[in-house]
């Protein structure tokens, strides 16, 4: 089993905002093996916090969700986020180029990409932002 680091970036180069270790990856990784792993880590925590925690990184709570569970505050009736429907979004956001991943400095293209994830120390998901008027 390998460990992989993941960070954020909104704009290449411009530093990390966010980093996270996931552990116990096979290894051997597809690129969508990976992202579907990411987002199960990311709400499992958040749905650990009962929803007091920040909305997971790569794929946000919808404004409805955090309505249910109290705007992020802690709540008895938290509803737990489903991080499959969440990694069916980040999948499809990757299709679509809202973000792209960097594996220790190269860029993964395609969703059937393989990691050596025992070889592999850091992959970076980079947010792309919308032009504003474009």
């Amino acid at each position: 089993m390998a460990t992989l680091r993941i960070c954020d970036e909104r704009l290449p180069g411009a530093g990390a905002t966010e980093q996270l270790e996931l552990s116990g990856l096979p290894d051997v990784i597809t690129v969508e093996e990976l992202i579907r792993w990411r987002v199960r880590e990311e709400v499992a925590r958040y749905n650990a916090t009962h929803g007091a925690g920040k909305s997971p990184g790569l794929v946000e709570v919808s404004a409805r969700e955090s309505e249910l569970n109290g705007l992020g505050r802690r709540v008895p009736d938290h509803k737990p986020v489903n991080w499959e429907r969440h990694a069916d979004t980040a999948v499809k956001g990757f299709e679509r180029n809202a973000f792209f991943v960097m594996v220790d400095g190269r860029q993964v293209c395609d969703l059937t990409a393989e990691i050596d994830a025992l070889t592999a120390v850091e992959a970076v998901f980079i947010k792309l932002v919308p032009l504003v008027g474009g």
